[in-house]
């Protein structure tokens, strides 16, 4: 890849798939990471970081299918500063047909005394080892300072010569724990682009994490400040706080082109289908209020913006909707509706299913349609979303019947698929709720804790399908998962169920120390 140092081309790196899996609940199947990898080079990323692929048997997989796969993004998988970190990085990269190793070492001073007990010597002969390594394998090797912001300049400056002398081709400098201040931050690059000699021989990248929510801040002007590539993910999640979101920092520069007069690869009218799919997957709600993509990002309800709307749009919406993908819904589908017109509808809102799929999902919106007068474009979503999360499932659901009231001790008759087999039990509770996830433990013993259970409306009214999402903690992991349903008895259960398979996938992971960027 040709450094970008003096051009108007941004480089859109998206870690979704690792950095953003390591949010606490956010864990993926190998299939749906292949969903999303796909969502993303047809989003035209640039690069895609599959995972880490010495992590587990299933982080390996993943890349290596990701790699069979996909053939216009560059295909990437995180390795730290060990050989055989590298060798299994560039196995499971093997089948792709544009590939990047990223390499990593800690460099500030409080992670290698405390972290890495290593001396700063020793680490600086490990990024030059580890680079050359990689270099055996791939000419696209990007190297990165962990708690590059709270590095000391002057061996930040030496490490960055010597991983681009060693054959880096991508310097990438990361504010690992969301600590840096805009201004301060762009300060960092250009005193690199100053004190670096050969820093024109590599692309200058950003990874910033959103701890004080200044990680789309400091990445915008990291790049007024020469970085070329910005690592990002969907809806901003990731570690902690979660990192840079794609979709602002895009939409960012799109929108203020006066200030930020650069150019992306990606077709911003599939933000909104890449961002309800990763939702779907991790069973991550996006927050009613966040900027892009959330419900009231173009949602306005005083009368005075209302007023403004009507007159002339730009008023009150500085970006236009259909940029994003959202339609505005002229189509209100009803038990009448036929396969034709839902099958666009899908396609208006972003998902071009298969046929069987297609089929699948149009079944079940028969199903609500006999539910509901009218199905709004965000039932559908929620319909299609909560497909996509139960796909490759070990645990199903099969049936409930509940009975419950203010004279009656809750009792929950449920039945489940596990193992290609039905079972069935009877289970009581405090509550309906607590009567339906005790039935769920008869069928399938187990001691995670219930973090949490969170229930929501997509749309208004009281046919209106509810949103639930559970969290289940059990020995260090965290799972989230999440369903819809206009019984929400029945959400609650399904959401139950999709948490305990992707707590069950995540037990086989044992992920190695020190993983971060």
């Amino acid at each position: 890849m040709t450094p970008a140092s003096s051009s108007d081309r941004i480089i859109i790196f998206d870690t979704t798939l690792r950095d953003g899996e390591q949010s606490p609940g956010a864990s993926m199947t190998v299939a749906q990471k292949v969903q999303i990898a796909e969502t993303l080079e047809a989003m035209g990323v640039d690069v895609i970081e599959a995972g880490f692929p010495i992590a587990s048997e299933g982080d390996f997989e993943a890349v290596f299918r990701i790699a069979e796969r996909v053939r216009d993004s560059v295909v990437c998988g995180l390795a730290r500063a060990a050989y055989g970190d590298i060798d299994r990085a560039a196995e499971a990269l093997e089948p792709a047909a544009r590939k990047r190793i990223h390499t990593f070492i800690s460099t500030s001073p409080l992670h290698m005394k405390f972290k890495l007990q290593m001396e700063p010597e020793q680490v600086h002969e490990r990024v030059v080892d580890s680079v050359t390594r990689a270099r055996r394998y791939t000419d696209d090797v990007e190297w990165s300072c962990e708690d590059g912001s709270r590095t000391e300049h002057a061996f930040l400056f030496r490490c960055v010569e010597s991983a681009i002398k060693a054959g880096a081709t991508t310097i990438n400098i990361p504010d690992t724990v969301g600590y840096a201040y805009p201004e301060e931050f762009a300060d960092l690059i250009r005193l690199i682009r100053d004190n670096v000699p050969n820093i024109d021989k590599a692309v200058l990248s950003v990874h910033c994490h959103n701890d004080l929510g200044l990680a789309v801040a400091n990445s915008l002007r990291a790049v007024q400040a020469g970085a070329r590539q910005i690592e990002c993910t969907i809806n901003g999640i990731g570690e902690r706080a979660g990192n840079c979101a794609l979709e602002e920092a895009v939409m960012a520069i799109r929108t203020r082109q006066d200030l930020l007069p650069y150019q992306s690869r990606i077709v911003t009218k599939d933000i909104m289908k890449a961002s309800r799919l990763v939702g779907a997957v991790t069973g991550f709600a996006v927050q009613p209020n966040k900027a892009i993509v959330g419900a009231n990002a173009f949602a306005h309800e005083s009368g005075i913006h209302q007023d403004g709307m009507l007159k002339n749009a730009e008023t009150y919406e500085i970006m236009r909707p259909e940029d994003i993908g959202l339609t505005k819904s002229n189509l209100v589908m009803g038990k009448h509706s036929g396969r034709h017109a839902f099958k666009t509808k899908l396609k208006e809102l972003g998902y071009d299913l298969g046929d069987n799929a297609l089929n699948e999902a149009f079944v079940r919106f028969k199903r609500l349609a006999d539910k509901k007068k009218d199905v709004w474009d965000e039932d559908l979503i929620a319909l299609v979303d909560d497909e996509i999360a139960s796909e490759s499932q070990l645990v199903r659901f099969v049936r409930l019947r509940v009975a419950c009231g203010s004279d009656v001790r809750p009792n929950a008759d449920l039945t489940l698929g596990v193992e290609d087999e039905e079972k069935r039990a009877e289970a009581e509770g405090d509550g309906p709720v607590d009567a339906t996830f005790n039935a769920i433990k008869q069928l399938y013993p187990h001691h995670a804790k219930l973090a949490l259970f969170q229930i929501s409306a997509v749309t208004e009214g009281t046919d209106a399908q509810a949103i639930v999402t559970v969290r289940l903690e059990e020995d260090g992991r965290t799972v989230d998962g999440q369903s819809a349903d206009t019984d929400t008895l029945v959400a609650s259960a399904k959401a139950y169920i999709a948490a305990l398979n992707k707590l069950l996938t995540k037990r086989a992971r044992t992920a190695p120390a020190a993983l971060s960027a």
